[in-house]
């Protein structure tokens, strides 16, 4: 099958992994795949030294006319069975395209609505396939009244190559943040805003900190409240164990250094790659019950699902992996959750059965 993708956000998103790992999937399984990205944007790299045959392409909006030049050029030359787009901004050119050119369009959603009320009644509908990235998106969609039909599933991907544990790095790590092999860190990677649940996080984590003299965070990330964060990590009696590495462009390599991941929204997430991320890296999830993350685990065997903002049973939670033997054996279930239910293999072959190649 003939593939073209189609994301030119320059922006560095949960939603440019996904378009990264699905296309590197679809070449992996022997597909053909060109991709349409922003040139220098993070798709772009992380596409560089694939198998995808990539050109570069800008929408600035629906009625880029350089954006849809690019888009029937590349299409000339690939000849592709489908075209896939990945940014709502592009949703209204493919699927105007796609008639042009007799191309079927299938589309994917990163967010639970809001589109435009119309938009989201006619896209799905328009499109000849329309992907949400979990069965909570899914659900707003249908919620909105679209048939049940033309709203499909299809999880993210994760390159599990890109995920694997490396003990040297957290030798490593650990050494240059003055911490010896036996600590235990739990990370936090993500945007630093309080819809994201850091304040109740950090004060779990601190309450646990008072109970296990092992126990270090690790922050990763940066957002509108990093500096609220840092002053009370700061003044915090725990102020040393609480480490701040700032925003990190991949930050893929430092799951090996965690011992469990945090996922601790209580803003309703459409997903969670992070979660899956970690897993794949053979570390334990915490993760607020709300959204799509319970969707991203396997609650009591690859981690723990918790009340969002509840600082007690966050603390609780804790400290109950803080356990070497439950840590090391729900990170070996994580592996082998990852493997058969997100890892690039698999989502490639649902894909192409979705789209009826398979």
């Amino acid at each position: 099958m003939k593939l073209l993708f189609v994301d030119t956000n320059p922006e560095n998103t949960g939603a440019a992994s996904h378009f990264v790992a699905l296309a590197q999937a679809m070449t992996a399984a022997g597909h053909q795949v060109g991709a349409l990205v922003h040139p220098d944007g993070p798709i772009w790299h992380g596409l560089a030294h694939s198998d995808v045959r990539l050109g570069k392409a800008t929408f600035r909006n629906a009625f880029d006319l350089r954006g849809y030049l690019a888009v029937i050029g590349a299409a000339r030359q690939l000849g592709p069975d489908w075209l896939v787009g990945n940014s709502g901004k592009e949703y209204w050119p493919l699927i105007l395209l796609g008639r042009l050119l007799h191309i079927p369009v299938a589309l994917f959603r990163h967010r639970t609505p809001p589109m435009k009320r119309l938009s989201a009644w006619l896209i799905p509908r328009l499109a000849q396939r329309f992907f949400a990235v979990s069965e909570h998106a899914r659900q707003a969609y249908l919620d909105r009244g679209v048939p049940a039909r033309l709203v499909q599933v299809l999880y993210n991907p994760v390159n599990m190559e890109l995920c694997r544990p490396d003990p040297q790095r957290r030798r490593a790590t650990l050494r240059a943040l003055g911490l010896d092999e036996q600590s235990i860190v739990l990370g936090y990677s993500g945007r630093m805003h309080r819809g994201k649940g850091i304040f109740p996080l950090f004060d779990a984590v601190s309450a646990a900190m008072a109970q296990q003299p092992r126990l270090h965070c690790l922050w990763l990330g940066d957002g509108p409240d990093a500096l609220a964060l840092r002053e009370r990590a700061a003044a915090d009696a725990n102020a040393d164990r609480h480490h701040f590495l700032g925003w990190i462009p991949d930050p893929l390599p430092c799951y090996s250094t965690f011992s469990m991941l945090a996922f601790p929204s209580i803003a309703t997430e459409t997903f969670g790659r992070v979660s899956i991320e970690a897993q794949a890296a053979g570390v334990p999830v915490l993760g607020s019950d709300i959204g799509g993350i319970p969707e991203t685990l396997e609650a009591g065997v690859t981690g723990l699902l918790l009340p969002p903002g509840d600082v007690a049973a966050w603390r609780d939670a804790i400290l109950r992996l803080c356990d070497p033997d439950l840590l090391a054996s729900m990170g070996a279930a994580a592996q082998d959750y990852v493997l058969q239910h997100f890892s690039m293999p698999v989502i490639a072959a649902q894909f192409l059965q979705l789209l009826g190649g398979g």
